[in-house]
């Protein structure tokens, strides 16, 4: 793995960039407080842009880690950040990134995701060096499959009961490329 930590990247509507401090309330307003969007993950709705501040004061500093990949998804046409992704997991001995990801309820549906995750995908594997790259969905949240399926992932298989979230004990969907993937 090169340690080359989060670069902004651009896709064809997006800048995928660092958080800062101040992105605390547009964070907050657009996705951190919706328990829509938190349903599946692993963490509760911000009660307060206070919490939300408290998390990016943990991350910011995080950026001089050289294996530190979280990114703020922007719309360039609006400047608007719209969502997260990011490697929430590094496995070096196998060159293995797993990849989280959440975004605002009201840009659902537009292929925002998908593209972000393509070109997250294409950073770690060509900049990154990664040789696999994972992500997975609760069984009862196929839309983020679905979202995995359309940025090349292969769909590996279910675990039985191996995830926790805020719905409790879930079986958990595995999707995977690796880097022989692309080259075919």
């Amino acid at each position: 793995m090169n340690k080359v930590g989060t670069r902004t990247i651009e896709t064809e509507r997006m800048i995928l960039r660092r958080f800062k401090i101040e992105d605390a309330q547009e964070m907050f307003d657009g996705w951190c407080n919706d328990p829509e969007v938190t349903r599946f993950l692993t963490w509760a709705p911000h009660g307060s842009v206070e919490v939300t501040k408290m998390l990016l004061n943990d991350w910011v500093p995080r950026y001089e880690n050289g294996d530190y990949f979280n990114w703020g998804m922007e719309l360039k046409e609006i400047g608007k950040l719209i969502g997260n992704i990011s490697v929430v997991q590094v496995r070096e001995d196998i060159g293995e990134a797993l990849i989280g990801y959440c975004m605002s309820r009201a840009y659902w549906g537009n292929g925002y995701m998908p593209e972000a995750l393509k070109a997250v995908m294409d950073y770690l594997f060509d900049v990154a060096g990664m040789n696999r790259v994972v992500a997975t969905h609760d069984v009862n949240n196929p839309k983020s499959g679905r979202v995995m399926d359309k940025a090349g992932m292969k769909y590996e298989g279910t675990l039985r009961q191996a995830s926790l979230n805020m719905q409790g004990i879930c079986d958990s969907v595995y999707h995977s490329m690796i880097r022989s993937d692309r080259e075919k």
